[in-house]
This record gives C-alpha cells, structure tokens and sequence, in this order.
C-alpha cells in the first residue's frame, strides 16, 4: 500500500510541476545580462543563492527551506525586472516567507535579527512589503512542488523497494548535493523531477548498486523522462559535483557570519538606527524589449557576498575526493 501511495504522490506532483518553474525567457535574459548596476546577472543571483545557503545553516533551517526560497527567488527574478540593489531584500524575504511555511513557529528568527545578521541595509517595513509583492506576483500559498519535493519521494520509493541495505542511500547528502547544484542559475531550467532523478541515478552509480539503478530506470520510466535528457542533466550535475569538490571552488560559509553575534557588535548595530529607505519598487515584469534599459542605481555598500571562503558546508564526505578526479 505504501508503495501505491507513493507512486500516486508522485504523478500527483509531476502534474503540478510545471506551475512551479520559472519562466524561461526570464531566466535567459538573466544568464545573458553582463555583470552591472542595472541588471541582475547570473553571477550576481549565484552569489545570493549562496548567501541563502550560508544563512539557512546560521539558523539551523531545514533543506525544505532553503529549496522553497531558492524557488521563490527565481520565479520572482524571472517574472520581474530588477535592479541589483533590491536583491538583497528579493532574497531574504524569499527566505523569510519559506521559513514561515517550513519551520515550526517557535524556531522562526525574528525579522529584525534576520536583516542584522544577513547584513543588509533596509528595514523591517521594507522587508514586508516586498514579502507582500512577491506572494502577490507569484500567488504564493504554502505548496510549492520542488526538486526537493521529488528527491524525498525517489529516496522513499527506492527505501520501500530496494533489497540492499539503505543506509548506503543517504538522503541528507542528496539533499546537499541538490543545495549545491541550486546555486547555479544554470540548474533552475531543469525540471524538478528530473534534476532529482539525475541525482539520484549519480549516488547510485556511485554506490554501484544494480538493484538501485534498475529501480531509477522503473521511476524513469513511470514518468516517461526520456533518455537524452535524464543523461543530459545527469552529466551537468556531474560536472557540477566534480566543480565542487575542488578546493578551488568558493563555497557557503555560515560561520563567517558568527561575528555579528558579538555581545560588542550586536550593541553597535543595534544603536545604529539612520537606516536609508529603498526606493520605490517597479513592478513591471520582464519586458525582452527593455531588457537593455540601463539605470543610475548602483549596489548598495552593504550587499557584501557571505559565501565569499571556504566553510564546513563544503567538507565532508557529502563530496568525496573521487568527484574531483
């Protein structure tokens, strides 16, 4: 029964995915935008991705709700039109509207501290009412049908049918194998079901259980993925792992943000009131046709990157030394 029940959940989601992608032609002019003060680049979604990353590990943050923020974040980046220095404030109450659905009430980290330790230069007021334009623009409720969503469901067909011992199947290193990948823009116009079908089928080659992989190619099959472009996505996540395990890459680091805990810096920061406000937020959305059009704001000072060192999110053995080689 458990094994229909899950096979019916996952047509179920299957069918809703696509309500939950974001809009292509968006997330091309993204990619396509040079790195400047008047376009968000795809370099510069990366790096906030990555600060999200660094900040749901700070608060102790679920996987769900990282993935449900990143999901967020980039519906909203490509429906929109935005300007760099309003990112910072796109992506927290991304991250603030996920942990409301995700986290239990208790566990939520008020909204002040929120903006004091991501280190961001805006209010508490404008940090809702950009939570209210983005649940408006994207008609946010509390489900959101991502590649975590599909991982979660695989790993709990796999659990359900595999002989072998489960243990070797580690859903928690899936999971930071999927963050790792979601830091790439690149990755964000792969379905959820397949991104996930490709992670998995990567762990379980890695394991080299047959068993395994003959259970992938049933849940391939199921959801009529076709072979060209499963191994098309299985071998960007690859290289994506292999990119990562190097020491060479910049990866999330959330101790870089225990500094601000200070007894000393937390009086500083809390004395400091002369907040500037934003600026009006425009709400047009993406326009191909102005997607040339420059502005005069530039980034603000505060935006410093926090994923910018080497941190224990990128040890470990969620990526082993074979990846690099």
């Amino acid at each position: 029964m458990d094994a229909v029940r899950l096979m019916k959940e996952l047509k179920v989601n299957c069918e809703q995915e696509a309500d939950f992608l974001p809009k292509e032609t968006g997330l091309n002019l993204i990619v396509s935008a040079q790195q400047s003060s008047s376009q968000i680049s795809a370099r510069c979604r990366d790096t906030k991705v990555e600060d999200l990353w660094s900040l749901t590990s700070f608060f102790g943050y679920s996987a769900r709700t990282f993935v449900l923020a990143v999901s967020l974040l980039d519906r909203f980046l490509a429906m929109m039109r935005v300007q760099p220095k309003h990112l910072s404030c796109i992506s927290l109450s991304c991250l603030h509207m996920a942990a409301r659905v995700t986290e239990e009430e208790c566990d939520l980290t008020p909204v002040d501290e929120l903006i004091r330790i991501g280190q961001c230069r805006f209010t508490v007021s404008d940090l809702c009412r950009m939570e209210k334009i983005i649940g408006e623009k994207l008609s946010f409720k509390s489900k959101a049908v991502t590649a975590l969503t599909f991982l979660q469901l695989y790993h709990q067909i796999t659990l359900t049918h595999a002989t072998c011992r489960m243990e070797t199947l580690s859903l928690e290193k899936l999971e930071a194998q999927l963050k790792a990948c979601l830091c790439r823009i690149s990755f964000s116009k792969a379905k959820p079901s397949v991104l996930a079908l490709a992670l998995l089928r990567q762990e379980m080659e890695t394991i080299g259980s047959e068993d395994m992989l003959e259970i992938a190619f049933h849940i391939q099959r199921h959801l009529k993925v076709p072979d060209a472009e499963l191994q098309r996505w299985s071998e960007r996540v690859a290289r994506r792992l292999s990119d990562y395990a190097s020491p060479k890459c910049s990866k999330p680091n959330h101790r870089k943000l225990q500094w601000i805990v200070s007894r000393r810096t937390a009086q500083s920061l809390h004395s400091h009131r002369s907040v500037p406000e934003l600026s009006t937020i425009p709400e047009d959305g993406w326009d191909q046709s102005e997607s040339e059009d420059s502005s005069e704001d530039l980034l603000s000072s505060g935006d410093e990157a926090l994923s910018s060192s080497l941190g224990s999110d990128a040890e470990g053995a969620f990526f082993p030394l074979h990846l690099g080689r």
